[in-house]
């Protein structure tokens, strides 16, 4: 039985997800009750509390919503943010996007561009005006700097593909959530995703499915002196970052880069506008619970600032390689399966995810199961994240 929304004259009905035998994750939540085709401004704000609460929500029972509606959701959430997706437009997503442009097909749903189909496989005669469309570049494991060989997915042994913020980390925020629609997926049989990292891990799931793991959860298996840097630090990213570092492979588990000398050079990167490069703080504040995360996103970071307290001279790094090093046994502390999370999502569900506290990636299936269809949509934030100390205005 679902919980009504403390303090909030609404109907929305709140469940936590169901805690999995040996899992340590604290997060998740399913929500009923609501036609986001037709959403009170009431209902809007309580959703947007219960996103920042649970940091992954499942909004049951939404196979009629309209691609317009799910855009005007997002716009809703944060109306002051510049109303277009988080990474620009298509053309603009396609042109700048390096990495994440070249790794799959990414199109705007006709009359609803800022709401992206995603997928692989035959996406039907007519998918809300896009006709005969068959994603050709879906995700791929060449990605990683070991390679998997084709047998060995085809036989079901899959990989997390990127973990990663919804973020452009370059003149615009990161949008504060996601919204995910699943219109189709396999659901059998299921695959099993290895760390490839030496470390033997696995999961089996379903296929289809985005994974999860919360960087409250990252912070809170921090030690205290590693949390007192990371509370007074910050991260500056690269201009460009997914064509700075898109020739760059990825770790086999699929966090973080591999360290290869494959990074653009700045003169490589053509125009760009110093005005618009990022400079956040490692941890962000939660505006709703107070929760402190640990957001750093390492396959973009071009230098760290690292000091223990407001008063210190900080120690800035940019050898990426040295970066990535310390981050690894920090962020790597969390990726375990117990921490996980790959909630089950039937069609017509639609997931939400606080990108300013958690991490997500796809994981990819191999063809022969059948097709996937999503729709994606974020606003880049009408604010930038908040750390628990300001870092100092460089002049």
């Amino acid at each position: 039985m679902g919980s009504i929304i403390e303090n909030t004259p609404t109907l929305l009905q709140v469940s936590p997800l169901p805690q999995e035998d040996g899992k340590k994750t604290n997060f998740g939540a399913v929500v009923d009750g609501l036609d986001l085709n037709n959403i009170s401004d009431r209902d809007v704000q309580a959703l947007k509390e219960t996103i920042w609460k649970h940091k992954v929500i499942i909004v049951r029972g939404q196979k009629s919503l309209q691609p317009v509606k799910q855009w005007e959701l997002v716009t809703r959430f944060d109306p002051d943010a510049p109303q277009v997706h988080s990474h620009g437009d298509v053309k603009s997503f396609n042109k700048f996007g390096g990495l994440l442009s070249k790794s799959r097909d990414v199109l705007g749903i006709p009359g609803a561009e800022n709401v992206r189909l995603i997928g692989k496989g035959y996406q039907g005669a007519d998918h809300y005006g896009i006709k005969d469309k068959t994603v050709k570049k879906p995700l791929s494991h060449d990605w990683h700097a070991t390679k998997l060989s084709q047998d060995e997915f085809d036989s079901g042994h899959t990989r997390f593909q990127r973990w990663h913020i919804d973020a452009p980390l370059y003149e615009r925020d990161p949008a504060w959530f996601t919204t995910l629609r699943c219109i189709k997926r396999p659901t059998e049989p299921k695959v099993t995703v290895h760390w490839d990292d030496g470390s033997g891990q696995t999961m089996e799931v379903e296929p289809g499915l985005t994974a999860f793991f919360s960087n409250v959860q990252t912070y809170e298996l921090m030690t205290p002196e590693e949390q007192k840097v990371a509370d007074h630090s910050w991260v500056e990213y690269a201009p460009r970052p997914y064509t700075w570092m898109g020739e760059c492979r990825g770790n086999p588990n699929g966090l973080g880069v591999a360290s290869e000398g494959r990074e653009k050079s700045l003169e490589e990167l053509g125009d760009w506008d110093p005005a618009h490069v990022k400079r956040y703080p490692m941890v962000w504040v939660n505006p709703v619970t107070g929760e402190k995360a640990f957001m750093v996103h390492g396959i973009c970071a071009r230098r760290v600032f690292l000091r223990s307290s407001p008063d210190e001279e900080p120690r800035m790094v940019d050898d990426v390689a040295e970066i990535r090093r310390w981050l690894k046994p920090i962020q790597e502390r969390v990726l375990k399966p117990e921490y996980i999370m790959l909630p089950s999502v039937q069609e017509g569900d639609i997931v939400m995810w606080a990108n300013w506290q958690c991490f997500h990636t796809a994981v990819d299936y191999p063809d022969a199961y059948g097709p996937r269809t999503m729709h994606q949509a974020n606003i880049g934030a009408s604010s930038a994240p908040v750390g628990p100390v300001p870092i100092p205005v460089l002049a």
